[in-house]
C-alpha cells in the first residue's frame, strides 16, 4: 500500500488557495482526533482538502473540510463529498479516532459549516503541529468499504452502542461472501485479542458460550433485525444493553484485527516502526547496492550518491533559505550506515548525516555541524541559515533532504542529551545572528 508523501500548507497561503477560485463545498465534522488550530490545506491522493481550524480571530470556530467543488449542481457536490468521505475514513483510521461528516454546504466561496452543534471529543493541535504525513492512499474498493465501517463505528462507539457493534461487524462482513468463511475467521482469530477483550471472552467461554456464534446471533443479528418471537437487542432491557455494551469491546477489537492484519492498512503508530525512510532515495543506487546496504553489510562503494545536490529544509515550512544547494560528499560506510557530509556552494556550511539503510533511518549529527572558515568566511545569511537548522532540530523539529525530484526523505527526531534551550528557537537564532553582527562590526 502506497503512503507517499503528503504536502501540507500552513499560513497565509492556505488563503491565497482558498481565494484563487470559486466553487468549493464545506464539509461539518465531528471528530475526536486532535484538530488544527488554523486552516492547513493537505494534498491527499491527487485533491487538496483544507482542514478548517477550530480557532478564527480569537474564537471558536467549527472544524470542517473545504474541498474544490466544480459548480452548484448536486451531482459535482455529490462528487466533492463522496471524496471528502474517503478521506476522512482513512484519517479516522490512520490517526486512532474518528472523523465524520455531519452536513455540507456547498457555493461560490469556501464558507464554513457552522449551523449545526454536533458532538466532538477533539483534542487541539497546534499552528502548525497537525500531521498526517504518509497516510496511506486507499484505492482497493473492499478497504475503502472496510475503513468507511470503521469510521462509523469509532463515531457512535460511546454514543449508541448497539449500532457501534453493527458497524464493527460490518468491517469483517463487508469482507466474505459466505457466512461459514467470515464466521471461520473470527473463529480463529479470538484468541489474538487481549486485554478487555480477551477478559470479556473468557467470562463468556466460562459460561460455556461459543464466542463466535454469539457475536453473530446475540450481536449481529440481534441489533439489526427484529421479529416478534425472535432475539433482538431490546432497548428496554438493562440486560440486554450491558451484554452488547461487554460484547462491544471484542468485535471493536476483531475489526481492528481485521483491518490491521488482513487488510495490512497502516495507522501512524504502526507506520512510524515500520516505513523505511530512506526508500524516496532508492533510485540513487543500484538495486544490488541497496541489498548490501539494508542486510547490515558493507558495499564497495556508494559513489553514485558523492555530488547529489540536496536541499536541506525542516517539516511542513519546506527548504530553509541558504541551504537549498548543498553538496552531498560521501565520509565512511560501515555496516549498512552511511555518513553523508552536506556543504553549500560556497563552503562555508557544513551538515552532517548517517543513512542508516539496514534501519531505514536517517539521523541527524548536531555535533559535527557548523560554519567552515576558509577559502570564504561565513556571512550573515550563512549564519542565520545554520542557526535556523541547529535550534529548530534541536528543539525538536523534522529535518528534511530532498534531492532532485524524489520525495523528501525525513530525519529522526533529536532527543537531547544532558542539554537545555533556555529560551525560544526563534529567540536562539536572532541572538547569534546578533552576535555574528557585533564580531563583525567590532
Amino acid at each position: 500500500m502506497r503512503t507517499p508523501y503528503i504536502p501540507h500548507t500552513f499560513g497565509d497561503e492556505v488563503e491565497r488557495k482558498l481565494g484563487s477560485r470559486r466553487g468549493w463545498l464545506t464539509a461539518g465534522v465531528a471528530c475526536s482526533i486532535p484538530w488544527p488550530s488554523f486552516d492547513v490545506c493537505v494534498k491527499y491522493a491527487g485533491d487538496e482538502f483544507f482542514l478548517r481550524g477550530n480557532e478564527r480571530d480569537g474564537k471558536p470556530s467549527p472544524p470542517g473540510i473545504t474541498i474544490a467543488c466544480g459548480g452548484d449542481g448536486s451531482g459535482d457536490a455529490d462528487a466533492a463529498i463522496s471524496r471528502i468521505y474517503r478521506f476522512t475514513s482513512v484519517l479516522s483510521w490512520f490517526e486512532g479516532g474518528y472523523v465524520d461528516v455531519v452536513g455540507y454546504t456547498w457555493g461560490s466561496h469556501p464558507t464554513l459549516y457552522g449551523t449545526r452543534s454536533v458532538y466532538s471529543s477533539m483534542g487541539i493541535a497546534g499552528a502548525q503541529s497537525f500531521n498526517c504525513n504518509h497516510m496511506p492512499i486507499v484505492e482497493d474498493e473492499r478497504i475503502r468499504k472496510a475503513l468507511a465501517f470503521w469510521r462509523e463505528g469509532k463515531r457512535l462507539d460511546e454514543v449508541h452502542d448497539s449500532y457501534a457493534f453493527l458497524s464493527f461487524y460490518k468491517v469483517i462482513e463487508s469482507q466474505f461472501r459466505d457466512g461459514k468463511h467470515r464466521g471461520a475467521w473470527i473463529a480463529s482469530n479470538i484468541d489474538k485479542l487481549t486485554d478487555r477483550a480477551a477478559k470479556r471472552v473468557a467470562e463468556l467461554r466460562t459460561a460455556g458460550i461459543d464466542v463466535s456464534t454469539h457475536l453473530y446471533e446475540s450481536g449481529r443479528c440481534a441489533v439489526a433485525h427484529a421479529s416478534l418471537d425472535g432475539d433482538i437487542v431490546d432497548p428496554d432491557i438493562p440486560a440486554d444493553r450491558k451484554r452488547l455494551s461487554a460484547d462491544l469491546i471484542i468485535i471493536e477489537e476483531l475489526a481492528r484485527i481485521y483491518i490491521r492484519d488482513e487488510l495490512k492498512v497502516p495507522d501512524s503508530r504502526s507506520l512510524y516502526r515500520t516505513r523505511d525512510r530512506l526508500a524516496p532515495w532508492d533510485p540513487l543506487l543500484p538495486a544490488d547496492t541497496l541489498g548490501i546496504l539494508r542486510r547490515g553489510d558493507t558495499p564497495n562503494h556508494v559513489s553514485e550518491l558523492a555530488g547529489q545536490v540536496v536541499s536541506i529544509g525542516l517539516w511542513p515550512a519546506g527548504p530553509i533559505s541558504g541551504l537549498e544547494q548543498m553538496t552531498m560528499h560521501v565520509d565512511a560506510i560501515d555496516k549498512g550506515i552511511v555518513k553523508i557530509v552536506l556543504i553549500n556552494n560556497r563552503k562555508t556550511v557544513l551538515l552532517v548525516f548517517f543513512l542508516d539503510y539496514k534501519s531505514g533511518r536517517v539521523h541527524t549529527n548536531l555535533e559535527d555541524g557548523g560554519l567552515l572558515y576558509g577559502e570564504n568566511n561565513p556571512d550573515e545569511a550563512d549564519v542565520r541559515a545554520y542557526a535556523t537548522f541547529f535550534y529548530k532540530v534541536f528543539a525538536n523539529g523534522i529535518a528534511e533532504l530532498a534531492c532532485g525530484g524524489l520525495e523528501p526523505i525525513d530525519c529522526e527526531v533529536v532527543i537531547p542529551v544532558n542539554m537545555m534551550m533556555t529560551v525560544s528557537a526563534d529567540k536562539a537564532i536572532e541572538d547569534q545572528v546578533e552576535r555574528f553582527r557585533k564580531e563583525q562590526s567590532a
